[in-house]
């Protein structure tokens, strides 16, 4: 009878790492409601142990809440702002970085015990030590988002925005990917170059508008140009180029231009990769997969012209920030996918697709 669990395959590894990027996942979806619901600069301060408990008397309250009227956001944007208006922004902050506590408490004792317990394929082992890390890292990022805009901004920096969202989907995916090996073992085939090459080149695609993605969201371009497939009935927005490079990261009209033509050619990139799975007759999953990857981005394009004409409203905002997340754990399963499927699988034609 064989073992259900071998030095290389790991089941119970395996469901923690999917669990754990679900709660990542939650994250995404919770920080989204976060910025769209303006409560992200509500804690002016960073405590990573003392910040988990919040306001326990009334007088607490009114300290976090001076603390609040003395950023720009607050004179700039909220002043007059009742103190339950205040706690209602506050609780949604606080469940943003308690939540991201959690996950970093279930990501650890976890890890640690798989470890003495010498549960955890040792191949493993690093790549969840890097996950770890860069789980670490992300708290120190989101407090640099969070300090961008609490001197000189009402809101915080666009570029830090979509390197924290950047570095949460780039952990998403790697509980994902890790999750497969730990659950199906060390890959032992490899499929032709030009199925990976095209697989891979679709997930950069889908993690670069991503980024681009938390570049619309942090400057707030998604408010501007609602009308599609124009822009205020231009091709090309006018872009204040006095900026310099600098317009790439914050003119919204040039952040919501590049938003929307990565966005055409991850389309039509998906698109063609489905009908050459198809063409190519793709057995074990690999056509079912090109499929299921096409219609997600068909999805989340429909979506998003959605939240943009309807001037980003919260549920079609919040919704769009999660498709943003399948997308690229549907583009990250098809990559893994590819790599592993034996070159016998792509039956019809020499194995090229880019």
């Amino acid at each position: 009878m064989n073992r259900i669990f071998t030095p290389d395959r790991a089941p119970a590894v395996a469901i923690w790492l999917f669990a754990v990027a679900a709660l990542v996942f939650a994250m995404v979806v919770v920080g989204g409601i976060t910025r769209l619901t303006g409560s992200g600069l509500s804690i002016t301060e960073w405590k990573p142990i003392m910040g988990a408990l919040p306001p326990m008397t009334h007088a607490d309250w009114m300290e976090a809440f001076r603390k609040y009227q003395e950023i720009p956001q607050y004179r700039e944007i909220n002043a007059g702002m009742s103190l339950s208006e205040f706690q209602g922004i506050f609780w949604w902050e606080w469940i943003h970085r308690q939540l991201g506590r959690f996950i970093g408490v279930a990501f650890a004792v976890p890890f640690l015990v798989f470890v003495v317990l010498r549960r955890l394929p040792r191949r493993l082992f690093w790549r969840c030590a890097a996950l770890l890390a860069l789980g670490g890292l992300q708290g120190l990022i989101g407090w640099w988002m969070v300090s961008s805009g609490l001197s000189e901004r009402v809101d915080v920096a666009p570029e830090r925005l979509a390197t924290h969202l950047g570095l949460a989907l780039l952990i998403f995916a790697g509980l994902i990917w890790t999750g497969l090996e730990a659950l199906f073992g060390e890959e032992t085939s490899r499929s032709p170059v030009g199925w990976s090459r095209g697989a891979a080149v679709l997930l950069g695609l889908v993690f670069l508008q991503c980024l681009l993605g938390g570049l619309v969201a942090g400057g707030k371009a998604g408010l501007v140009y609602t009308d599609w497939p124009m822009m205020n009935g231009a091709v090309f927005p006018p872009v204040n180029w006095g900026q310099g490079g600098l317009a790439f990261l914050h003119d919204q009209g040039l952040v919501q231009f590049n938003h929307r033509l990565v966005a055409y050619g991850l389309l039509i990139g998906a698109v063609v990769y489905a009908v050459q799975a198809w063409r190519w007759r793709l057995a074990e999953g690999l056509g079912a997969a090109a499929f299921v990857l096409a219609g997600v981005v068909c999805l989340q394009a429909a979506i998003g012209v959605l939240t943009l004409v309807h001037a980003v409203p919260i549920g079609l905002g919040v919704l769009h920030q999660a498709g943003a997340a399948v997308v690229l754990g549907v583009a990250t399963w098809n990559l893994w996918l590819v790599r592993r499927s034996q070159p016998r699988l792509f039956v019809s034609g020499p194995a090229r697709l880019l």
